[in-house]
């Protein structure tokens, strides 16, 4: 985890010498998983700033083109601001920093229809967007490995785990799949409405990767509650013709518990590292598992 405690004095520095922009305000907006984030405001604009380890620069910088990408086609991406040196990120203390831009409006509500219409709607628009994009920095839409230690914290983790990634590594080789670059984690709270214009972002791009779009519509439809409370959801990014009704209907299901899987796997590796906000995390996606398996009967 990127380190939670940096003055935002440091941050006002960095701005100003990587990016040559004067700070007037600088606020902390919380710590995640792997990176920290403030706002700034520099002038008449606003920014977010994001801390990440130097490991996860090349996936982070990819994600930034992508958002890049899709701001030169008028999509609201949080576009990022190319430093000084000329790139995406600057070194900073052991780690890097990126400036993007503020995309304006509120979340959206998952358990709001007409919010779920436009949710799978912009979905679809971001898939369209990004059919000609290529980035060097690109991985597989998974890294989920079956033999992974921390999969050993409780008995069930590795089956659950095993079968998971056997069921998707099945449907991608017998089925035709509709491969494009995905956003990778596209949670309501990603989005962003603008309810004085009506216009709609797509911000949080860490997670890039290139795989079947059906696993960014399984992941949406997890962060809605399942198929059965995404009905909205599926029919708006349906709409965006991205992906044929008939693939869908038959890839979601089990592109679904491997979704379920991911974040088994997630918390799994938190777990094995001591830390003890994963467990709630851990058993709640294994009886996420067990009811879709129910489901399925």
């Amino acid at each position: 985890m990127v380190e939670s405690v940096v003055p935002a004095e440091r941050i006002r520095a960095a701005v100003r010498t990587g990016w040559h922009r004067a700070v007037q305000e600088c606020v902390p907006l919380g710590c995640g998983t792997e990176s920290t984030a403030w706002a700034v405001v520099s002038g008449d604009d606003q920014y977010v700033v994001t801390l990440i380890p130097t490991e996860r620069r090349v996936r982070y910088v990819a994600g930034l083109a992508a958002a890049a990408h899709l701001d030169a086609r008028g999509f609201a991406a949080g576009a990022p601001e190319r430093a000084a040196n000329g790139q995406f990120t600057i070194a900073f203390e052991g780690a890097v920093l990126a400036l993007v831009r503020y995309v304006p409006g509120r979340e959206l509500d998952r358990h709001d229809p007409v919010d779920q219409q436009w949710w799978g709607d912009t979905l679809a628009t971001v898939h369209r967007g990004l059919t000609d994009f290529h980035h060097p920095g690109l991985v597989r839409f998974h890294s989920v490995r079956s033999d992974a230690a921390h999969l050993a914290v409780e008995d069930w983790v590795r089956p659950a785990v095993t079968d998971a990634v056997a069921a998707v590594g099945r449907l991608s080789v017998t089925d035709q799949l509709t491969y494009g670059v995905l956003h990778g984690d596209p949670a309501p709270e990603a989005f962003r409405l603008d309810v004085h214009t009506g216009r709609l972002g797509l911000v949080d791009w860490g997670s890039v990767a290139r795989g079947p779009l059906t696993y960014d519509v399984a992941s949406a439809v997890m962060y809605a509650g399942g198929p059965g409370d995404a009905t909205e959801l599926i029919d708006g990014y349906l709409s965006g013709g991205c992906v044929p009704p008939d693939e869908l209907t038959a890839a979601l299901p089990t592109m679904l518990r491997f979704r379920w899987a991911v974040q088994v796997d997630h918390f799994a590796r938190r777990v094995a590292a001591d830390d003890s906000t994963g467990l709630a995390g851990l058993h709640h996606a294994r009886d996420m598992l067990a009811r879709l398996s129910t489901e399925d009967c």
